[in-house]
């Protein structure tokens, strides 16, 4: 059993179909590229994985359970999907620390998060004086700090720098050595190509391909991420961003 299992996933809203009889389990100790555009279903799919949306049909679970049913959450699977979920006055350390109460998880836990994502010395800074690189490394600690084996990260690249995406590539690769699992949704094809294992390509909330990049690559005469998502995707009809009930 995959920790991860997407099976006959769908989602309406109204008349929009968001994902559609969607099917994929991404393998363990890999990390997965969950590959999109706007609108295609990769938040929404997310979503009903972590237990925020409720499916229509199908099923996503993680180690055979519904996310609802896990008895130790923070334990099984670490989600970075917001990172502006803190609260604005509190300190990094403190805004880690609630999440961990939740949990039983203790300080000393949160301490080693904080020195993980690079954020000790400003552990006790508000959140609000944070960048956006900095509320991205946070979110990141708290997806961490139950220690667990599968870890979903939406756009985990977003407002870092150069030297904070090559950390980021980095720490990626080091959990999955782990043998976590890693499911990344991320646009930045270039970057994803550099850090995933396998790729997960949808449309219109529908599977185009799901695929080692290695046998990818090798398929599409060493063409880029980019060029094959376009090449693959190109005879997908696009729904107009204005139907949609709901930003995904």
């Amino acid at each position: 059993m995959s920790a991860i299992e997407i099976c006959g996933l769908t989602k309406r809203f109204g008349a929009v179909t968001a994902v559609d009889n969607l099917t994929f389990a991404p393998v363990e100790g890999r990390v997965t590229g969950f590959v999109g555009a706007n609108g295609a279903g990769k938040t929404t799919t997310m979503r009903m994985l972590l237990g925020l949306s409720r499916p229509d049909a199908g099923s996503a679970t993680i180690n055979g359970h519904a996310y609802a049913e896990l008895k130790d959450p923070l334990r099984e699977i670490g989600a970075m999907v917001d990172p502006n979920v803190f609260h604005p006055n509190r300190s990094g350390r403190n805004a880690l620390r609630v999440v961990g109460k939740v949990a039983r998880i203790g300080d000393d836990r949160v301490d080693e998060v904080l020195d993980l994502v690079g954020l000790t010395a400003a552990a006790r800074r508000r959140v609000s004086g944070y960048s956006m690189g900095m509320r991205q490394r946070l979110a990141l600690a708290a997806a961490m700090l139950g220690d667990p084996g599968t870890i979903v990260l939406d756009e985990p690249a977003n407002g870092l720098d150069p030297q904070g995406v090559h950390w980021l590539r980095s720490l990626i690769r080091q959990l999955s050595a782990e043998g976590r699992t890693v499911f990344v949704s991320s646009h930045l094809l270039a970057e994803l190509a550099q850090t995933i294992d396998d790729v997960v390509i949808i449309a219109d909330g529908s599977l185009v391909v799901h695929q080692p990049m290695s046998a990818l690559l090798d398929r599409a005469d060493g063409s880029s991420l980019e060029d094959i998502y376009l090449e693959l995707t190109a005879s997908v009809p696009t729904v107009p961003t204005s139907t949609r009930k709901e930003s995904r």
